[in-house]
């Protein structure tokens, strides 16, 4: 009996799903799969193909996250809030998904074939006989402009796919209760994608060259895309039907159809609520951390690793390490909000980042005093050694983003209401996010004019990570306070509702 009793706690700490609930949270397991899948071929395809092309390097990143990204990623928010208005949520999604995947076919099929004809290699040459050194980054985007767009549009599927469309849909359909256990499993879930992507990416394209490299990923993203598509049109159509659910099938705002939210006043809810406001911060601060900490490791990176397809192998490699330990990470999750409540696990990504941070950059710093010694002793150049403790950092950090950040971050939405959650999610993880990173790379941009380089500019990089980390942790503990009060609630209108059905239960039987 003892043993049964163990073997059923095992099975409830690895498996937390009811039976009934089976029907909800698979079909959104596969769907998290499979954008996740997408998500991380892309993150290290478009990084390959910026760096490593011509006449460019780590610094292009921080203008295209200035000059293209941002804008591109207000646009696209304006985009949703308009389709909004005017669409239920479920034709949202279908519209946004197949457009990502559209521009991608065009890409592999028409742009990449043409770059030779439609980059301005002359212009961009004359450019840099005139600029300054620190203008580099911005001539590169500008050179590689089709380059800058795809970059553009697979970072923009993490936001607008992944944390917009999916994340708006998952905290729609699923209550506080359930998200304790349902979003430790959608962590495992996005943890096991990085794994099973970096692996497959790698197995599929090996010996194979890079142009050859891009056509068979975007085929994978491409089915990838259009099951995910089939997976939602599945769970729309049979799971999700009843009063509860009727907001994903209609048009929002169907009872007040003269009022509908622009994007400044999607930004405006946002102002308005200090709830939304703490959860802007954690994802600024969280995203002009990554962004900062980064850019430096990837310029070591692309020191060590000059041609493309040799850059993304070993980035795809990395992605899997980071899935490994974000789902070993992600399977702790439950019992630990259970155990410990939610400000204490929100606290474990920027004091993790924190640390591996000092790491990195305490031997980014110091590494030209040991080298001599690290030669001796390891026999492997400080180069190596700084991708390997820049990789350390990274893996960390993200599989913390992936197992602990995502989760909480979007169980701090649930208390909201069904507008709240809908602008103002859009209005936080469609731009917010991008601001984060946008900010990361003004200040590279300003300390690149001074430095002129990654390596040079560390030191004051290192500063000013360790400010944002400190306001990034008094914003979980406001958060924190916010949100056992709305559990409460949670919990006390449910004792509410039960004791109703019951009292009318006696007296029928009565």
């Amino acid at each position: 009996m003892v043993s049964v009793a163990k073997f059923r706690n095992l099975l409830a700490f690895l498996w937390p799903i009811e039976r009934h609930e089976i029907k909800k949270i698979v079909p959104m397991m596969i769907m998290m799969f499979l954008i996740c899948f997408n998500h991380s071929i892309l993150r290290n395809a478009k990084d390959a193909l910026v760096i490593t092309a011509k006449s460019s390097g780590v610094e292009v990143i921080p203008f295209i996250k200035v000059w293209v990204l941002l804008p591109m990623a207000i646009l696209i928010t304006l985009i949703f809030t308009k389709l909004s208005n005017r669409f239920s949520q479920e034709k949202v999604f279908y519209i946004i998904t197949s457009s990502f995947l559209l521009f991608f076919g065009l890409f592999i099929i028409v742009i990449y074939p043409l770059q030779d004809y439609v980059h301005p290699h002359n212009l961009a040459s004359q450019l840099e006989t005139v600029l300054p050194a620190g203008f580099k980054g911005w001539i590169a985007m500008m050179r590689n402009w089709s380059f800058t767009l795809f970059y553009v549009i697979s970072e923009l599927w993490g936001s607008m796919v992944l944390s917009v469309l999916f994340w708006g849909f998952a905290n729609e359909i699923t209550t506080m209760t359930e998200a304790r256990r349902f979003y430790s499993m959608l962590g495992v879930v996005a943890s096991s994608a990085s794994i099973v992507s970096g692996l497959a990416a790698n197995t599929l394209t090996e010996g194979v060259e890079w142009e050859s490299t891009l056509q068979i990923l975007i085929g994978v993203i491409i089915t990838c895309g259009c099951l995910t598509m089939l997976v939602f049109r599945y769970m729309n159509k049979t799971v999700l039907q009843g009063e509860e659910f009727k907001d994903l099938h209609s048009v929002k705002n169907d009872s007040l159809p003269k009022k509908k939210l622009s994007l400044q006043e999607s930004f405006a809810y946002l102002a308005n609520s200090k709830h939304l406001i703490c959860i802007a911060t954690l994802v600024v601060c969280y995203n002009l951390v990554i962004n900062l900490v980064e850019l430096v490791w990837k310029d070591q990176v692309h020191q060590l690793y000059q041609a493309s397809v040799d850059y993304n192998r070993y980035m795809n490699y990395n992605t899997s390490i980071v899935g490994l330990i974000a789902t070993l990470t992600s399977l702790c999750m439950v019992p630990l909000i259970a155990r410990f409540g939610w400000t204490y696990i929100a606290l474990i990504t920027p004091l993790m980042m924190l640390l591996t941070s000092v790491g990195f950059f305490g031997f980014m710093l110091l590494r030209a005093d040991y080298a001599q010694a690290v030669v001796m002793f390891t026999g492997t150049m400080p180069l190596a050694i700084a991708v390997f403790f820049g990789a350390a950092q990274v893996c960390l950090s993200k599989a913390c983003k992936y197992s602990v950040f995502d989760a909480t971050k979007e169980m701090a939405f649930i208390p909201l209401s069904h507008e709240l959650k809908l602008k103002g999610k859009a209005a936080i993880d469609g731009v917010g996010s991008r601001l984060g990173k946008s900010g990361g790379s003004l200040i590279h941009q300003g300390l690149l004019m001074i430095f002129a380089t990654m390596s040079a500019s560390a030191p004051y990089v290192a500063v000013v990570l360790s400010l944002v980390i400190c306001g990034w942790m008094y914003a979980v503990r406001i958060l924190g306070k916010q949100i056992k009060v709305a559990v409460a609630r949670e919990k006390t209108t449910e004792a509410t509702s039960f004791s109703l059905v019951d009292n009318q239960s006696v007296l029928k039987l009565g």
